[in-house]
């Protein structure tokens, strides 16, 4: 019976032999990724190694991640069941930006916080203005900066803080005609792309680094957002990163 089953199989069968790939230039390279950027996870360190043309598939990233034992540990969080509501989204890029305020310290104890500018349809970090305090006044004259360098916005969605209802904001979105869209008070999730943009801001850069001055966490904040914009691929852009999702729908 056996003899029967051997004779009947195909020759390709018998003559395959597997062929073992060379994985190390792939491994060192995985975890040079790894150690310069902590906290992604296999995915992002798999749209960086595609970009450079070490891999295509990602179910080998995965299975030398897990090798090389780099996951990375995240906090188990109590998930609350809310009903979930869609957000809307724009349909071209420039037509609606988001921005909202994280806060840090320095290495004196000295708080300073970061106005964090995206827009919502590219995933773009338009700007970020750091200072140890931020008036609506600063707030305006950035935005009409980020304007000068770009296209203006229909509208810009942010939360109620006085630093955005001020007068100066008030008159600013006038002469620009743009419209402030505030979220209703205590529902930060109606500005989510700029929250979600927040989390990764905070845990890729302001975790990362221990800042001696003003001056250093502005350059700092300034390298992150190069590499944010034009090498981290995005999940939502189909592992893009923002810059090259840009051009391609430009």
């Amino acid at each position: 019976m056996s003899e029967s089953l051997l004779f009947c199989s195909g020759r390709t069968t018998a003559r395959y032999v597997g062929i073992s790939r060379d994985d190390e230039a792939v491994k060192s390279r995985l975890k040079e990724l790894a150690v310069r950027y902590p906290r992604y996870g296999y995915l992002l360190l798999h749209g960086l190694l595609k970009a450079e043309g070490l891999v295509d598939n990602k179910k080998r990233t995965y299975r030398l991640y897990t090798e090389l034992g780099l996951q990375v540990r995240t906090k188990q969080r109590k998930k609350l069941i809310r009903p979930r509501i869609p957000i809307s989204l724009p349909n071209g890029i420039n037509e609606r930006w988001s921005m909202d305020f994280v806060s840090d310290q320095l290495a004196s104890g000295r708080r300073f916080r970061v106005l964090n500018v995206v827009d919502d349809y590219s995933r773009e970090c338009i700007g970020q203005l750091a200072d140890v305090s931020l008036s609506g006044e600063q707030v305006s004259r950035f935005l009409k900066q980020l304007i000068a360098q770009r296209q203006r916005p229909q509208s810009i969605v942010c939360d109620n803080g006085p630093e955005f209802t001020s007068k100066a904001m008030f008159f600013w979105s006038k002469s620009q005609d743009v419209k402030l869209s505030f979220i209703q008070p205590g529902k930060p999730t109606q500005n989510a792309f700029v929250e979600s943009f927040n989390g990764k801001f905070r845990d890729a850069c302001l975790n990362q680094h221990w800042f001696r001055d003003l001056h250093e966490a502005r350059q700092e904040i300034a390298h992150w957002r190069t590499h944010y914009n034009e090498v981290r691929p995005h999940s939502s852009l189909n592992y893009l990163p923002p810059s090259e999702f840009a051009k391609r729908v430009a």
